[in-house]
């Protein structure tokens, strides 16, 4: 029997506000997950290109620059890579789960680690 390394988990995390993605980022680490990171709905597409049958969560903000929103970057995650799970967060707007694509999950600003971790490890299962 050969060994087989553990897979590999990615949450890729889209938000332009710098300060709320380095926040993200430490909270996925602490959680035990490896991160990819995007300032806009283009480059997370960009990296999904590449990395995307690593990427189980997609955790992305909804208002964005950029050519399309992170609602519009969910619904195409859902449409390419449906294996992806889809995390969307905004403090500017309230939604639920059900208007998240794929069984998705809404998150509202501001989170805090144990909620998002705890959505994300419930989801998962």
């Amino acid at each position: 029997m050969g060994y087989e390394a553990p897979q590999r988990r990615f949450v890729l995390i889209v938000d332009d506000e710098s300060i709320l993605r380095l926040n993200a980022i430490d909270m996925f680490e602490d959680a035990g997950f490896e991160v990819l990171e995007a300032e806009n709905a283009d480059r997370a597409l960009q990296l999904l290109e590449i990395h995307a049958d690593e990427v189980t969560i997609l955790f992305t903000d909804i208002h964005m620059p950029g050519s399309m929103d992170g609602m519009d970057l969910a619904r195409e995650v859902h449409r390419r890579w449906p294996h992806i799970l889809p995390v969307v967060t905004s403090g500017r707007v309230r939604l639920g789960d059900r208007d998240i694509p794929d069984s998705g999950r809404f998150i509202l600003k501001p989170y805090r680690l144990a909620e998002v971790v705890g959505v994300i490890r419930e989801a998962l299962r």
